[in-house]
């Protein structure tokens, strides 16, 4: 995990990924780093190199807004980045010595259980913010069968080959898991959960490395999951994330196939064989002749 800079980590990360001609400014003979020089930033920014050098040290971090947005606008950081810029900025509350923090039980709301079981056209799981799986439906354990209470997806996704083989879209999933891990972090570098899955992924996946040196940044919302399945092939479904009321972190992720098309049929299929192998278990309990 890195340092507990968080606002120098991100704003080094970024200007590196910031070309000079993408600003503007004329790139002439070898640069020595990669991205933006140091001085370029704050010149752009309408700020001395000196302040900016001490942002990024972490010598100085309380910047004010207006000062954030110039910095955002001359890294080209979203309206999310830009977000989580000024809240890496923000004063924090004293935090909790570790040995005096008690990890908090999640327990899905009973309603949300009951809602996501009843459901058997839609597959559908609970994860928290760190991408624990809290409860899971039987036909989203048959979307994705390596799906199960208590695993953890981006550690899945990152590391599991079968993970790598059902999602078409593998590249632009862990993209993403990563920056709205990131984004879930914020500057709550010390979450003891948060440091020991960011430490595991770091020393186990090159991918994850990678991705998470870039400081990329997305909030959670609902994507396309092109899927590879193992019984039905090529399956093409949409993913929604919705926020449980009552929670701090958890989310309720539902798929469903667009009506009418041939991604609705195999899902209605997959639903069908799923069903047809919870009532194996109970034909062979009854009494023969």
């Amino acid at each position: 995990m890195e340092s507990t800079n968080a606002l120098g980590e991100f704003l080094r990360a970024r200007r590196e990924q910031v070309q000079p001609e993408d600003v503007g400014i004329r790139s002439i003979g070898l640069r020595r780093v990669p991205g933006l020089r140091r001085e370029e930033v704050a010149m752009l920014a309408g700020i001395s190199a000196d302040y900016y050098l001490r942002l990024e040290q972490g010598r100085d971090r309380n910047p004010s807004v207006q000062v954030l947005d110039a910095l955002a606008d001359v890294l080209r950081l979203d309206q999310d980045a830009t977000a989580y810029l000024i809240g890496l900025a923000q004063e924090r509350p004293r935090a909790v010595p570790k040995s005096r923090q008690r990890p908090k039980v999640e327990q899905v709301p009973p309603s949300i259980l009951e809602l996501i079981h009843s459901w058997t056209d839609h597959p559908a799981y609970v994860q928290n913010k760190y991408t624990d799986v809290l409860a899971v439906n039987a036909l989203g354990q048959a979307i994705k069968p390596s799906l199960r209470v208590g695993m953890n997806l981006l550690s899945s996704i990152l590391l599991d080959p079968a993970e790598r083989a059902l999602h078409r879209d593998w590249e632009d999933l862990t993209e993403e898991g990563v920056a709205v891990l990131r984004a879930e972090l914020g500057a709550d570098v010390d979450d003891p959960r948060l440091v020991e899955l960011v430490g595991d992924l770091s020393v186990r996946s090159e991918r994850f490395r990678q991705l998470w040196a870039r400081h990329d940044v997305r909030p959670r919302r609902g994507r396309t999951s092109l899927l590879t399945h193992p019984q039905v092939g090529d399956i093409e479904l949409q993913k929604n994330k919705l926020t449980i009321g009552g929670t701090d972190t958890m989310t309720l992720v539902v798929y469903h196939a667009t009506p009418g098309t041939r991604d609705a049929e195999l899902l209605a299929l997959l639903g069908s064989l799923t069903a047809s192998s919870e009532e194996v278990p109970e034909r062979s309990n009854q009494p023969t002749d």
